[in-house]
């Protein structure tokens, strides 16, 4: 197991990597003194994999346990699913103690996570990821937050978990879609902070693709931990921090555009290189980097050119994004790998340009 800390003063926690964690779960929520009840919050196929083991590990470790399901999907990570679920903790009992554990991937994690941030003014919030995107970034850094409209993440807070606990053994079933997707946000930490980080991706992604459970204990800790360097620089993403948005400037508005249906670690990858392609065209980013990055993006799976939408109502959606400032969008641009940089002078015609050829 390896254990990263985020160190946040008082609101610091650790991040737990490694298999067959979920049924420590009981025994490590008692270290953290809570009470005698907790509730699970998941979606049905999480539940059907993990839900029995989880409660009896709760169970076994003297917890009373509750579990509430939400519809898979990104369309009900909404503010009418948070209402459902406040009125079922308080029909299970939940008291400020109670912690709420959001078992499954980011949608479970973002909803589940809203939910304890202001149920009560807040209860404490343990994050059990199960899909590689959500180990290696959503769990991780406490931004928890549901869409509204068509406005992703658009209410939310700023709430970091008492404890993250990664299990790697999850990864096995995760659909090849799934992976891929998560594969997208790894990809991106290497890109942002650690070169030698991208070296050993695509050195290792064919071990990757099979499942390697040595090689999935690895990424996610050095993504966990690159996470984690940053939050701990900058928690409420009032600067450093928004490097993480490296290609979510048109990853978002993508999303928004095909109304989620081109998952969220395809749409960053797209975000992506469209960011390298903008600037190395601005002449800040060797050409040999951008063919590197997006040969690794291709041999990941993920997709490199706009989907087949109005161009038009992309370049819209990026406007309405929370990284815009005073009107201006912000985009994260690499200067090398390893390297990149916040701006908001980035000319939209340049960046028209570039999406209607990618």
């Amino acid at each position: 197991m390896k254990k990263i800390r985020v160190r946040l003063g008082q609101n610091g926690y650790d991040v737990l990597i490694g298999p067959g964690l979920l049924s420590e779960t009981g025994r490590l929520l008692k270290d953290l003194g809570c009470n005698d009840k907790a509730v699970i919050i998941t979606d049905p196929t999480v539940k059907n994999l993990y839900g029995i083991s989880l409660r009896q590990s709760l169970t076994g470790n003297g917890f009373k346990t509750t579990l509430l399901e939400i519809p898979e999907g990104e369309e009900h990570k909404s503010l009418e699913t948070a209402g459902r679920l406040y009125q079922e903790l308080t029909d299970a009992g939940a008291e400020r103690g109670t912690p709420v554990l959001a078992l499954g991937g980011g949608v479970i994690g973002d909803v589940a996570g809203f939910v304890a941030a202001t149920y009560m003014r807040g209860v404490p919030l343990v994050q059990l990821p199960t899909t590689l995107l959500a180990q290696v970034d959503s769990s991780i850094g406490g931004k928890v937050a549901v869409n509204h409209s068509q406005l992703k993440n658009k209410i939310g807070a700023f709430y970091q978990p008492r404890l993250v606990i990664s299990d790697i053994t999850t990864l096995q079933t995760l659909p090849p879609s799934e992976l891929t997707s998560g594969l997208g946000e790894v990809i991106k930490y290497a890109v942002i902070r650690d070169a030698e980080f991208l070296g050993y991706l695509e050195e290792h992604l064919d071990r990757i693709k099979a499942l390697d459970a040595g090689v999935f204990e690895h990424i996610v800790a050095v993504s966990a931990k690159i996470k984690a360097e940053v939050v701990e620089k900058d928690e409420k993403d009032t600067g450093l921090r928004n490097i993480l948005n490296f290609g979510h400037t048109v990853g978002h508005a993508i999303e928004t555009v095909t109304e989620f249906r081109i998952s969220h670690g395809q749409s960053v990858a797209i975000g992506m290189m469209a960011a390298v392609l903008i600037a190395s065209e601005m002449g800040v980013f060797e050409n040999s980097d951008v063919v590197r990055i997006r040969k690794l993006l291709r041999r990941a799976g993920l997709m490199t050119k706009m989907p087949k939408v109005e161009l038009g109502r992309v370049m819209s959606a990026m406007t309405h994004d929370k990284k815009v400032a005073g009107g201006k969008i912000k985009f994260v641009l690499p200067r090398a790998i390893g390297d990149v940089f916040v701006t908001d002078d980035v000319n939209m015609t340049l960046v028209e340009k570039i999406l209607s050829r990618t």
